[in-house]
Parts: C-alpha cells; sequence; structure tokens
C-alpha cells in the first residue's frame, strides 16, 4: 500500500529492531498455537483414548503423523513414570499449556517492548523533518496556509500516523504471521475442509474491503475541518480585545459552531465506518464457522471419517481463534486509510518545493564594503505584479527612505533583500555579486531588522535580545539594551533580564516591546539596517523613546527604512517615493518638495513642515 511505502524509509537504519519485532511475533504464536492444539490430546484423554508410542520417531515439521506420535510418545512416557494412571496426561496437557502460555506472554510482551521505540522514533522524526521544513520554508508559502491547518497537520495529523505505524507494523509482521501461522496447522489437520475454507474467506473480505472505501476521503476532509476549527480559535485568541470591543462574540461563536458542527458529522461518518469494521467481521467469522462445523461435522460423521472428531474440534477452535486476527486485519485496513490520509496532508509540507536555497557553489560573505544594487527588479506573486522595473543604488553608510501609499510595494522591496523572496527578474547585488551568490545564512547575518509588529517569543528578555545569539553575553546584552532605552524598565522587573515576556509579549506595553527588538537589533550589530515602520503603531511618548532607539542604533550603519510618518525620514540620504510597484520619485527631502509632485502631495496631507 502507498501509505506503507510513505512510512518505510522512516525505518533506516533500524532494521534490527524489526527483525527482533518479527520474531518475537512469529514465537509468540508458535506458542499460541501449541496452546489451542493441546484440545485434541484433552479429549483424547478425558474419553480414555490414549494411543501407547514406545518409541522415539523423528520429527519433521512437514508431517502431521510425526509430530502427533512425538507428542504421543512425550505424553504416554510421562504417565508410565507417574504409574500409568492416565489422570497424569490430563496434568502432562496442563503443563504444556503453562508452559506454552508463559512463553507466549514473554514473547507478546518483547514484541511490543520492541515496538515502542520503533514507533516512537517514527513520530520523532516525522515532527523533526516536519517543523524543520516549516522553518526552510519561504515565507510566500505561509501566504494561502491558516496556522491553524499546520498545527493540525503537525498534532492530530501525526497522531493518526502515529495509530496507522501500529497497523503497518502488525500488518507486516504480526497479524500475518498469526493468520499465515494457523492456515498451515489448519491445513496439516485437513487439507479438504481448509481449502472450503479458503473459498469462504476471500468472500468476507470483499464485502469488509467496500465499506472501506470512502474512509480516506472522510478521513481527509475531518482533518481539514479541525484545521479550520483550530484557525478560528487561534484568531479569535489573538483577537479578543476586537472582538470584545466591537461586540462580535455572537459572530465568532456562530463562525465556530458551524465548524464544529460539521466536523461533528465528518467524525461520527468516519466512526460510524471504523467501528462496523470489527463488528461485521465478527459477524461474518461466526457465519463461516457455523459453515465450517457443518461441513467438518458430515467429514466426521461420515463413514470412514474423512476426519478424526478431536481434531475436528481442534480445527474449529483454531479457527475460532484465527477470528480475531482476521478481525484485527480488517481495523487495521481502516487505521492505514486513515493514516494515509494524514499522511498526504503532512507529505503537503514535507514535500513543498522551496526555491530560495543556497546555490551548489554559494559563497560566504562576513562583511558589506560597498552598495546594495538593484537592477531592473520585476517580482509577482500568484500572478499579480507588486515590483516593476526597480533599479535603486543604496551606497554604505547611507539612509534610504521608502515611502508611499499601502500596497505600493515598499516591503516587498525590503523582503528582497535578505532573499525572502527572490526576484522574478532582475537582480540584486551586494558589493557587485548577486546576493544568490552567497550563502543565506550569512546574507542574512549581515542584516538587521525591526519590523512594525514586535516579535517576541514566549521566553525571557535576555533571550528574546540574544535571539540567533550567545545569551551567555549578559554585559552586551545589557550594553544593547541601554543603547534601545530598554534597560530601565527591564531592571525595573521582578526577575529583570530573566523575566518572562509572555505569550507574544503580552506583559509588556507596545513601546517596551519595540524596545526590545531593537535592543535584539543593536546586539546582533548587523551592518545593514531594515526598519519597517518601527514606530507608526506607538503613542507619541513611546515613539519619542522607540525614536532615539533607532537614532542610536542607525548610527554608522546602512539604512532602509520604510515609514508612513513622513517627519521620521526627513533627514534620509535619499527618499524614494513608490507607486503601484514602480519608484516615481527619488531625492531628499528639500529637493522632493521643490518637484512639487508625488512626495510634495503626501507631505501635505500629513502636514509636515
Amino acid at each position: 500500500m502507498k501509505a506503507i511505502r510513505q512510512i518505510l524509509p522512516y525505518l533506516k537504519g533500524k532494521w534490527g529492531y524489526v527483525a527482533a519485532y518479527g520474531i518475537s511475533n512469529l514465537l509468540s504464536v508458535v506458542f499460541s498455537t501449541l496452546t489451542v492444539t493441546m484440545i485434541g490430546p484433552f479429549l483424547t484423554t478425558l474419553f480414555d483414548k490414549v494411543e501407547k508410542v514406545n518409541a522415539v520417531q523423528p520429527i519433521s515439521i512437514n508431517s502431521k503423523q510425526a509430530i502427533e506420535n512425538y507428542f504421543k510418545y512425550l505424553m504416554t512416557h510421562f504417565i508410565e513414570q507417574n504409574g500409568g494412571d492416565k489422570v497424569y496426561g490430563l496434568i502432562f496437557i496442563c503443563l504444556v499449556v503453562v508452559f506454552a502460555t508463559f512463553f507466549k506472554n514473554v514473547f507478546l510482551y518483547t514484541s511490543r517492548y520492541i515496538l515502542n521505540p520503533l514507533r516512537n522514533g517514527i513520530l520523532f522524526n516525522i515532527r523533526k523533518d516536519l517543523f524543520g521544513k516549516i522553518i526552510q520554508l519561504p515565507i510566500g508559502f505561509f501566504t494561502n496556509e491558516r496556522k491553524g491547518d499546520i498545527m493540525s497537520r503537525m498534532t492530530n495529523d501525526v497522531s493518526a500516523v502515529e495509530v496507522s505505524i501500529i497497523s503497518m507494523m502488525e500488518l507486516l509482521f504480526s497479524t500475518p504471521i498469526t493468520i499465515i501461522f494457523y492456515f498451515i496447522v489448519l491445513s496439516m489437520i485437513s487439507l479438504k475442509l481448509f481449502l472450503f475454507l479458503m473459498v469462504l474467506l476471500p468472500i468476507a473480505g470483499l464485502i469488509i474491503g467496500r465499506i472501506s472505501k470512502s474512509l480516506k476521503k472522510n478521513t481527509q476532509q475531518t482533518q481539514i475541518r479541525l484545521g479550520n476549527l483550530l484557525s478560528i480559535i487561534e484568531e479569535t485568541l489573538g483577537g479578543l480585545r476586537i472582538v470584545k470591543a466591537f461586540g462580535a462574540e455572537q459572530n465568532r461563536n456562530e463562525t465556530f459552531a458551524h465548524e464544529n458542527k460539521e466536523l461533528y458529522k465528518l467524525n461520527n461518518a468516519v466512526a460510524s465506518r471504523r467501528e462496523m469494521a470489527s463488528p461485521m467481521s465478527e459477524f461474518l467469522g461466526i457465519l463461516i464457522l457455523s459453515v465450517i462445523i457443518w461441513f467438518g461435522g458430515k467429514m466426521a460423521l461420515s463413514t470412514p471419517q474423512e476426519i478424526e472428531p478431536g481434531m475436528f474440534i481442534v480445527f474449529i477452535s483454531m479457527f475460532y481463534f484465527l477470528i480475531n486476527p482476521l478481525k484485527s486485519l480488517s481495523q487495521i485496513f481502516y487505521n492505514l486509510h486513515q493514516g494515509r490520509a494524514s499522511i498526504e496532508r503532512i507529505n503537503l509540507i514535507l514535500n513543498a518545493e522551496n526555491k530560495i536555497i543556497d546555490e551548489p557553489n554559494a559563497q560566504k560573505i562576513s562583511a558589506f564594503n560597498g552598495t546594495i544594487e538593484f537592477k531592473n527588479v520585476h517580482f509577482s506573486y500568484d500572478g499579480n505584479p507588486i515590483l516593476k522595473n526597480i533599479n535603486l543604488t543604496i551606497p554604505k553608510g547611507k539612509t534610504i527612505a521608502l515611502v508611499g501609499a499601502s500596497g505600493a510595494g515598499k516591503s516587498t522591496l525590503v523582503d528582497l533583500i535578505p532573499r525572502f523572496h527572490d526576484v522574478e527578474s532582475g537582480e540584486i547585488l551586494l558589493d557587485g555579486i548577486n546576493i544568490k551568490s552567497f550563502k543565506i545564512e550569512e546574507l542574512r547575518h549581515l542584516m538587521g531588522i525591526v519590523s512594525q509588529e514586535p516579535i517576541l517569543f514566549n521566553d525571557t528578555i535576555k533571550n528574546n535580545i540574544a535571539l540567533g545569539g550567545d545569551n551567555t553575553k549578559l554585559t552586551e546584552i545589557e550594553n544593547a539594551a541601554k543603547v534601545a532605552n530598554a534597560h530601565a524598565f527591564i531592571s525595573s522587573k521582578d526577575s529583570g533580564y530573566d523575566d518572562i515576556v509572555g505569550d507574544r509579549g503580552t506583559k509588556l506595553s507596545g513601546g517596551e516591546k519595540q524596545r526590545i527588538t531593537i535592543a535584539r537589533a543593536i546586539f546582533k550589530n548587523p551592518p545593514i539596517l531594515i526598519l519597517d515602520e518601527a514606530t507608526s503603531s506607538l503613542d507619541t511618548v513611546s515613539e519619542r523613546q522607540v525614536q532615539d532607539a533607532i537614532n542610536h542604533l542607525m548610527q554608522n550603519r546602512t539604512s532602509i527604512v520604510i515609514a508612513h510618518r513622513l517627519s521620521t525620514v526627513q533627514n534620509a540620504d535619499e527618499i524614494v517615493v513608490l507607486e503601484k510597484g514602480e519608484i516615481k520619485e527619488k531625492g531628499t527631502h528639500a529637493f522632493l518638495i521643490a518637484q512639487n509632485g508625488l512626495y510634495k502631495n503626501l507631505v501635505d496631507m500629513q502636514q509636515v513642515k
């Protein structure tokens, strides 16, 4: 099956464990079979029909008669050693049953003990690969993806794969061994009765198979709905203040209730089919057993007998014990169908193409010495042009401001420099070399980014400032915080730099969060600085504090500043005015004002003097 082929690569390097699991299952089945076959000798002894065998004959697994004779020899020898009382024959049978049951469970436990690290190891690797791929994928991949759906793939889909792994191991190394071994013993007891049984079993399998066809589709829909539900929860929690402010509780409740109801229906549909597997298999098994009793009973009552009554009872008993493995086989296929649907959803991420990667001969870069140059750069997303024919040179040590209406392409332009996206045509040069020629990690190490929305993690202030660096350099962390005007409020915290900022920095004010992100950029000490509307969401007091920190940060650095508040960029070395993805004007504040063009209109609207 496709689901099995997709999981097998994760078993690489663990085939020794797999072999041990298979052998343990085999030995468990052997001793289980020995327990069942004791029914025949028990009946023979009970009805005083024990045949005495005085000599040991060579035993062969291919000869039913040789196996019977060897057992009869051991049994009659045990009876004779204890005074010839046939009650000791029953004692002998009980000892064999106890011995066989003990070792059956020992090997069953061993197989389960081996399975756990195998299963958990596969899950560990899937989670590691999935999270690693999410970190590597370009930002553009997540534009059309919902966070809740990605979370669902990493949690619920992975859990479904766990069930599928257990089913796969049972399908490959446990249940088939049990079924095949039982089939061998049944064929040795009576080949005619066994062949009659083999005519009936495929009919039952066909019926069960038809029921399971729609399970995969329903399972995929279930995981999609669950992803939608998680997205609604995540969005509602993130925007709870807005929900309450606009009285949107009822709207959110209705949206959640709709998805929850659809998920409820789908879960019921999947469960009804899944739960049908076990009772359907048991009913069909009992139906087949009844037919076997009728057919085999005729064989036992015929003259001459085609099967001994005792062995016929053993045959029936073994088939009854075979019903559970056959029943579990149908459940296994259901689980594999469900697991396959989850694996396909996971593989949509694992197999997603990452076009922003290092070139085969990517060179190292450790310093920025000259210019950043855009040459005839075009960029579009999903067929929609975002940037058109961008030509721009940014000398080292200069401050370049990007201004324009929302949607003009300012953020997209700066995102091309650290290769969050790649240009569609044209090229971006760093010191005269195409940035695609550099190692991505080292290229990004030259840049510090302070965004409009301060991004903090639920960790200590110290670790947030030293993100991606060495958090043991406390003195350098404190110096960075001082330059960012953050040291005073950090020191006032109960735990100082070890204080936890909360989920997304909820324990801090907007200005405090932004100053920590500025301290992060200062600690990194990059030669190139990208400021994406770093003060636009702050109040006047916080803006002044943050702007002072930014002014310190921009000293002796090449800075690219995006700003809606034009008062913050009047002193830039060059102001670039964008409109609908094109550069319309370039120059200093005074020069652009004199041109009386687009920039002058923007200034007039904001009344900047």
